[in-house]
């Protein structure tokens, strides 16, 4: 089987180096380089092809607005964001900038290590604190834990829909799906994401940018 490699984008020499041991830990991950800023990064997308990066947008000699231009020259690869908390705008602009994943600084190996292998197949992991604040347009609660949110493709295409005001019957009508099957996968969205209405479904489809926050409708149901 194929090494997940991965590009270390940091400009904190113990951040780089704490993930470079880690990484090594894992047979199926292959670090191939380290970069230091944006730049520099910028400069191996010439000659480095990986398969995922991990970038503290925050670190020195790295920015938000650079992102985009630094996703760019990487079609191909994925982005795990694992930075200090930021205020939620800055976070949604860093997902809306092409990030895949989010994590913070002080989540656990093993919540590191799995959003490493899900984001490089290109699931999205948002630590859990972050996605509570995203979803709640405030800071960060001491109350939520830093378990990974998996939220899969079909998962967000249900959200866009539901967010867009189609009812169970009409997601499932376009998607040929049973009634059931959206009911059960609305069910476990709802679970994961920690919220309890439709409401909660659209204020995360507008700030994932699934839909616009001048077009959306709630559904009925």
């Amino acid at each position: 089987m194929s090494k997940v490699k991965i590009i270390i984008a940091d400009s904190h020499f113990l951040s780089r180096k704490g993930l470079a041991i880690l990484l090594k830990e894992i047979p199926e991950f292959e670090l191939i380089s380290e970069a230091l800023s944006a730049s520099d990064l910028v400069d191996q997308s010439k000659y480095l092809n990986p398969d995922l990066i991990i970038i503290d947008y925050t670190s020195s000699n790295y920015s938000l607005d650079g992102l985009k231009q630094v996703v760019k020259n990487f079609p191909h690869a994925h982005f795990l964001a694992i930075a200090n908390y930021q205020n939620n705008r800055l976070i949604a602009k860093a997902l809306n900038s092409g990030v895949t994943s989010h994590l913070l600084k002080d989540c656990e190996q093993e919540e590191v290590v799995d959003a490493i292998f899900k984001t490089a197949k290109g699931e999205k992991i948002l630590c859990g604190r972050i996605a509570s604040a995203v979803l709640e347009n405030g800071s960060a609660k001491n109350e939520y834990s830093c378990a990974g949110l998996n939220i899969s493709d079909r998962e967000m295409e249900i959200i866009k829909l539901i967010a867009e005001g189609l009812s169970n019957k009409e997601v499932a009508d376009k998607l040929f799906l049973s009634t059931h099957t959206v009911t059960t996968h609305r069910k476990n969205i709802m679970n994961k994401l920690g919220v309890n209405n439709t409401a909660g479904l659209v204020m995360f489809a507008v700030r994932e940018d699934l839909i616009s926050p001048n077009h959306f409708l709630f559904a009925s149901n």
